[in-house]
This record gives C-alpha cells, sequence and structure tokens, in this order.
C-alpha cells in the first residue's frame, strides 16, 4: 500500500485531524454517558470503535485526504449520535416523523444512505492511491460494490447478533429497528446502494470536468 504524500506530516502538525477527534471524542464520551440502554449503546459502537482503530493504526501508512476524514466525521457522528437511543426512538428522527407525517422513525435509513454517501469516496482514495487499481475507472465502480456487500454483510451480522444475544425477544426487534417493516433490511442495503451510487457518480463527474 502506498501512502499519500502527505503521509510523512505527523498528526501533531494536522490541526483539522485534532479538531475532528477531539470533537468525536467528546461526543462519543457524552453518548455513552447519557444513553438511556448501555448495553445497546455498547454493542451499536463495537463497530465504531473497530473503524477508529483502523484508522489509527494505519494513520502513518495511508493517509486520507481532507475530504475523506470529513466523510469519515460526519458519518461517525450520525452513527453514533443514533447509537444513544435505539435507532426507531432517535430524536431527530421523531422530530422529522411528527413534521412530515411519516409512519415511521426513519433515523436508521438516513444512517444507512449516509453510508454509502459518505463512505464510498474514501474507498475510492484507498483503491486508487492506495493499491493504486486499474484501470482507473474500477476505482469509482468497486466502492459502490463494496458498500452494497457490506451493507448485506451488516445485515447478516445484526439478525445474528439479535437472535444469539437477544433469543429472538421483543428487546431484539428493537435493536433491528424493524418497527413492523418485514422489508427493512432490504430497503436499508438499497439506501446504501444509492448513495454509492450518488457519491461515485458525483466524484467521476468532477474528476473527468478537471
Amino acid at each position: 500500500m502506498t501512502a499519500r504524500p502527505d503521509a510523512k506530516r505527523p498528526y501533531l502538525s494536522q490541526p483539522l485531524h485534532i479538531l475532528y477527534s477531539l470533537l468525536f471524542a467528546g461526543f462519543w464520551v457524552y453518548t455513552g454517558l447519557t444513553t438511556p440502554d448501555l448495553v445497546n449503546w455498547l454493542m451499536e459502537n463495537t463497530l465504531t470503535l473497530s473503524l477508529i482503530i483502523f484508522l489509527v493504526a494505519f494513520y502513518n501508512i495511508f493517509r486520507f485526504s481532507d475530504t475523506s476524514y470529513t466523510l469519515i466525521f460526519l458519518f461517525l457522528l450520525l452513527h453514533v449520535y443514533g447509537s444513544q437511543y435505539q435507532y426507531a426512538e432517535n430524536p431527530f428522527g421523531e422530530w422529522l416523523k411528527e413534521q412530515y407525517g411519516f409512519q415511521r422513525n426513519h433515523y436508521d435509513r438516513l444512517v444507512h444512505l449516509g453510508f454509502g454517501l459518505l463512505l464510498a469516496y474514501p474507498m475510492h482514495e484507498v483503491l486508487a492511491y492506495g493499491f493504486k487499481v486499474t484501470p482507473y475507472w474500477l476505482t469509482f465502480l468497486m466502492p459502490v460494490e463494496f458498500i452494497l456487500s457490506f451493507s448485506a454483510l451488516y445485515e447478516i451480522v445484526e439478525w445474528l447478533v439479535a437472535d444469539v444475544a437477544f433469543s429472538g425477544t421483543e428487546q431484539g426487534m428493537d435493536f433491528l429497528g424493524m418497527q413492523g417493516d418485514i422489508w427493512d433490511a432490504q430497503k436499508d442495503i438499497a439506501l446504501a446502494f444509492v448513495g454509492g451510487i450518488v457519491a461515485m457518480g458525483t466524484a467521476f463527474a468532477l474528476k473527468r470536468r478537471r
């Protein structure tokens, strides 16, 4: 894997990265201290912690652009805010529900859309600048495929956790956030897929214009 040109600049000389780290750490601790369901918060943040460990471990091996770090930061905030409550009871989702007359709390849909919309471009950078995948157009197609695959894998893991940890009880259904929709998993995957297509389509168009 090849590092980006600024990979040799130490962390302490990157004020934007420091700012993101402090803001995220503070918000993460705040959600953990104020969550009404600590068990759910811990389970939801397993993947969050895994991504943070990955970013820290590879910081001096592969350096994302500031654009990608911003996108990752925004997605982590979305997810951590969702983990503070059961997704189906998220306050912002409840506000949207009341404002627009939705039948359900759509905050989980927003996060799945954000997964594709915000994380596809960082995946593109890893492929284009880290692994130098050729032909170049593949670095725009493969992130969409990864988003689709990871979304499906996440739904499978989420189902297994709910089934094993909660033994198929009502609490397990709440963890899944289905809210009575039998097609919840398929819709979540589809939204992430659409988000990935929009992100990569936009990135490709901007690259061509340049």
